[in-house]
């Protein structure tokens, strides 16, 4: 956080080089008056003042010509110091500054070489022109010291902003970077959810069609089975809702009341699903080979959606009378198979990655870790294939066991 004096410098650079630039000129003369005890004082006044105009009018461009204004600031200094006034920090104020300005608008390199050239500019005029008598420390060891003074401290204030800029510009990736997972994790939610909307009404849409379309059929021959098949359109729809209210509740806002806590459907609920194709005129045939695993929560729903969509499709497109379903289950895996005896072909099925409902199945298989196959039989009909691990490979343990 930068200081008053700081904003202030900043907001009105005009008036502070102005300040700069008078105050430095009165100690540039006052620093012209000052000698050795017994020494002459230099009678070049109006020459003095010119080069102290010279040399502190130029920090005005310090801003926009560093470079320059050092170098017209060292000559003037250095013919100062060839008239015989001592190099002290009053008669050095405009250089200084001028080299301080360098330092933190440049490089190292570019500031460490108008260094030694300000110095040795300013030493070689000290120590060839003064008059006999001053020490050499004050010709050679002051100015040096004096002259490094404002680069060290103008490389300190390069170094510290620039240490500022990188942390700034690493918090602003970071938040672009949260912003974007987060953005990649709403639209990953969106695509689970419409999953989750698709798999939903298409199957319990397509159902009721099939019940309402038996139903009409043997109204006049038997209107007794049309009573049955009613109450299982009945079932249909409520499930349907039942499943679109869980669905659509993952959209409520975090403080919505009443959330959804019905739990996700699995292959435990896989009779209920044959019973409603059954209703509809599919019957469907479970098979189960080996022995029932514990999956977690996201295989459980995946095999059940697969399951579900595939058996919609034969209800949908297939001129079938019965489906196929087969679960084998092995060590780290569980294998479904769907097939039917169908002789039309489904406009979802026309080939792999074809159709929102084998794109659907693919993507889910493959969001657990495991693999979707789906084609026409050799012997007609259609089959789908799905491979998934026990366990998601994100996970080392089962989240929520189940069992079908």
């Amino acid at each position: 956080m930068s200081m008053p004096w700081q904003r202030y410098a900043e907001e009105h650079t005009r008036t502070v080089g102005t300040m700069a630039a008078v105050l430095l000129f009165a100690a540039f003369l006052f620093g012209s008056e000052i000698t050795m005890s017994g020494e002459d004082q230099p009678h070049a006044v109006g020459l003095t003042i010119a080069l102290a105009a010279v040399g502190c009018g130029a920090l005005f461009w310090q801003r926009t010509r560093p470079r320059t204004v050092v170098a017209v600031s060292a000559a003037a200094t250095a013919a100062a110091a060839g008239l015989g006034h001592l190099p002290t920090p009053l008669l050095l104020g405009a250089l200084m500054l001028a080299l301080y300005r360098l330092a933190v608008d440049t490089d190292r390199p570019t500031a460490r070489r108008h260094y030694f050239g300000s110095l040795a500019l300013v030493v070689s005029a000290a120590v060839v022109f003064a008059p006999v008598g001053i020490p050499w420390p004050l010709e050679t060891i002051g100015p040096a010291a004096w002259l490094l003074l404002p680069v060290v401290a103008g490389n300190a204030v390069r170094l510290q902003g620039a240490y500022v800029e990188a942390v700034r510009a690493r918090a602003e990736y970071a938040e672009r970077s949260r912003e974007e997972e987060l953005r990649h994790r709403v639209a990953e939610e969106r695509m689970r959810i419409a999953r989750e909307l698709h798999d939903v009404v298409a199957h319990h849409l397509a159902l009721a069609n099939a019940q309402a379309g038996t139903a009409a059929h043997l109204s006049r021959t038997d209107p007794d089975q049309v009573h049955g098949i009613l109450r299982g359109l009945a079932g249909t729809t409520g499930s349907a809702l039942r499943e679109l209210k869980a669905t659509v509740g993952l959209l409520r806002q975090t403080g919505d009341p009443d959330p959804p806590l019905a739990p996700n459907p699995g292959l435990g609920q896989l009779p209920k699903l044959t019973a409603a194709c059954a209703s509809a005129g599919l019957a469907v045939h479970v098979t189960v080979a080996g022995t029932p695993r514990p999956l977690t929560a996201g295989v459980d729903l995946t095999a059940y959606r697969i399951v579900q969509e595939a058996l919609t499709n034969v209800a949908k497109h297939a001129s079938a009378e019965a489906a196929y379903v087969r679960i084998g289950w092995s060590p780290d895996r569980l294998d479904l198979t769907i097939t039917d005896d169908g002789t039309v072909t489904a406009p979802a099925a026309t080939g792999p990655g074809h159709g929102f409902g084998l794109i659907g199945m693919r993507e889910r298989a493959q969001s657990v870790g495991g693999t979707f196959t789906a084609g026409h039989r050799d012997g007609g009909g259609f089959e789908v294939t799905a491979r998934l691990p026990l366990y998601h490979p994100s996970t080392t343990e089962p989240e929520e066991e189940r069992t079908p």
